[in-house]
């Protein structure tokens, strides 16, 4: 049988701020943030199976992903946990903003590491997370690749 992928797209809004850099985005800002993630199978084959034909239901992998990243990400702040940004990560949450704290600096390069890793633990077994491209601006992203990590 055929390996097939499959890709689904996401959409959240994030702010993040990144520091030490030397530019703009040392401020808090945010983007309209595009996730691709790209999995791959073999159809299953077995014509009594409900999903029979398919690599993955979408519905299956649109759950996955919300759950890990869209949910998360959406409408949250990002800030790394091992900046003094912890300081107003500390503040905003005490407002009741949403904050996520990570351990690298939030870069649309580390981030697509993270969410690999996340997305690939909750796949089945038969299936493999192939690629992630996530898509800062209307003119930058990130891809991540199985075969290169």
């Amino acid at each position: 049988m055929s390996i097939i992928r499959i890709t689904k797209k996401f959409d959240f809004e994030t702010g993040h701020a990144l520091y030490g850099y030397d530019g703009k985005c040392k401020n808090i800002h945010g983007h309209s943030y595009k996730l691709f993630v790209t999995v791959q199978g073999t159809p299953i084959t077995e014509t009594s199976h409900v999903k029979y034909g398919m690599v993955i239901d979408f519905t299956d992998l649109k759950k996955i992903v919300k759950e890990e990243i869209v949910d998360k990400f959406d409408h949250a702040t990002v800030f790394n946990k091992n900046t003094p940004h912890l300081e107003l990560a500390t503040l905003l949450s005490k407002r009741d903003h949403d904050v996520i704290l990570v351990d690298y600096q939030p870069t649309t390069e580390m981030m697509v590491i993270d969410f690999a890793e996340k997305i690939s633990k909750r796949l089945p077994e038969n299936i493999s997370l192939f690629s992630i491209k996530l898509q800062e601006t209307e003119s930058s992203f990130a891809e991540w690749f199985a075969s290169e990590n």
